[in-house]
């Protein structure tokens, strides 16, 4: 089913949408900083526009990564385009029921938290760059799927109530999907495989021990 997933090609479109949206990348990253920031210093409507800025991250890489520019390539990336989208629709529900609270209250949970927020913001290009995959064929934080599910995954376990469990349903399938990438040569969703499903299994127990 994965076979048709090409490297070079993929690529090749990685470049050409990191090209098309500059410097919309900068912009992603002032987000990430800020969904960061609200969380730690908690305001009246920090909930709201931490879910907004997740929204946005899921709905953008679904519709314009997966489905504008990726499907031309890799039809499969239809799939991944609309699950990307039920994701991000999910988390502007969220924004409007305000159902979900994120506060880094310094516990354990919220450490593997920052782990998986580094490893989206800095780890991917990083990563990205020991191998080759530099500007502009890399991995925009915010903006294309796997680093959007880490950061996700990694505030997920700031949350500070319990979560309905379908929330986190897709970025552990993302997480999971890690291995052919892996397999195809993208070494960066190592991270995504070992740390989406580890937080994925500690946000369920967090909420089962609450």
């Amino acid at each position: 089913m994965f076979s048709e997933l090409n490297l070079e090609e993929f690529l090749i479109t990685l470049g050409k949408y990191n090209i098309d949206i500059w410097p919309l990348q900068i912009f992603s990253y002032i987000l990430g900083i800020a969904a960061l920031v609200l969380a730690i210093k908690r305001t009246g409507f920090s909930d709201r526009a931490i879910s907004l800025i997740l929204s946005f991250f899921w709905l953008w890489s679904g519709i314009v990564f997966c489905i504008i520019y990726w499907s031309d390539s890799f039809k499969l990336a239809y799939i991944f385009g609309i699950l990307l989208i039920i994701q991000g629709l999910i988390f502007l529900y969220s924004a409007i029921r305000r159902n979900i609270s994120f506060s880094y209250t310094g516990n354990s949970y919220s450490i593997i938290g920052i782990l998986l927020i580094f490893y989206a913001i800095i780890g991917y290009f990083l990563i990205g760059l020991f191998i080759g995959h530099t500007y502009p064929r890399f991995f925009a934080f915010g903006l294309v799927p796997c680093p959007t599910a880490i950061f996700t995954l990694g505030l997920l376990l700031w949350t500070d109530k319990k979560i309905s469990k379908h929330i986190i349903i897709i970025p552990a399938l993302l997480s999971l999907a890690g291995i052919v990438a892996i397999i195809k040569g993208i070494y960066e969703d190592i991270g995504l495989l070992v740390l989406g499903l580890l937080a994925a299994f500690l946000i369920l127990y967090k909420d089962k021990r609450a």
